[in-house]
């Protein structure tokens, strides 16, 4: 388990938040189709917090895309980089989630986040952020449509139907079991959405949610858990956890 510090730099307002993600909006990548499902690794990423001890876990679980076996796994453990702000949340796990990437011991593939891409009211969700920090195709699978709306697809497994701001497309209510809920996808960053339909589809053979989604989301529990067990910071100024030294994930210095 990696331990990480809040990020030199790191925005502490609204307003600098916002100004990050219209700087780094600009460099998403729309027009790549993406990873074919099913082939190479597929890489679930996913958080969970203590508040109360202002602690926040981050796992990444690597997948055989073609398989769904489990090939690699890692987590980091920080403080709450970020207050609770609707259509800032990237900012809460951004660190986390970066160092438990990096310290996978082979190439995550594509990434899938338990949350939103493109549909996101300033159309960069933590998928969108993570891409462009890191290069890497992501997508966003969601459980709820946020602010959007749609039209509820038909009850077939693989049904979907546009999920809309206005007139724009910002991602799909997708059917991944027979009338159950739909999960909500959206591109993140060099993923194509109908691709992202596909990977989400091939993901998710016995479940509403994506295999990757579903493992990352227990074993961050997990290390969450174990975090707060070992150890119990009561503010974010404590000085009983071992850092190591900050990887540099602010805003700007991936791309």
């Amino acid at each position: 388990m990696t331990t990480v510090r809040i990020p030199a730099g790191w925005p502490a307002t609204d307003e600098q938040a916002r100004a990050v993600q219209d700087e780094l909006r600009g460099r998403v990548v729309l027009d790549e189709p993406g990873p074919p499902p099913g082939t190479g690794h597929v890489t679930g990423v996913d958080v969970a917090y203590d508040d109360e001890r202002d602690v926040v876990a981050a796992a990444a679980v690597v997948l055989d895309a073609a398989s769904l076996d489990v090939v690699a796994e890692a987590t980091a453990v920080g403080r709450i980089s970020f207050p609770y702000v609707p259509g800032l949340l990237a900012f809460r796990e951004i660190p986390t989630v970066l160092a438990a990437l990096d310290a996978l011991p082979c190439p995550p593939g594509l990434v899938v986040c338990d949350g939103y891409g493109l549909a996101h009211p300033r159309r960069f969700g933590l998928a969108s952020h993570l891409g462009v920090l890191t290069g890497l195709p992501t997508i966003g699978v969601a459980k709820n449509p946020f602010t959007f709306t749609y039209d509820d697809p038909g009850t077939r497994r693989g049904t979907s139907a546009p999920l809309m701001a206005g007139a724009e497309e910002v991602g799909r209510a997708l059917r991944t079991r027979d009338a159950v809920k739909p999960v909500f996808v959206s591109v993140g960053h060099r993923v194509s959405l109908d691709n992202a339909c596909a990977h989400t589809l091939a993901l998710t053979p016995a479940y509403r949610l994506p295999e990757t989604t579903r493992r990352a989301d227990a074993l961050c529990r997990r290390a969450l858990q174990e975090a707060t067990t070992r150890q119990a910071p009561t503010s974010r100024y404590s000085e009983s956890w071992t850092e190591s030294p900050a990887t540099d994930p602010s805003p700007g210095s991936r791309a």
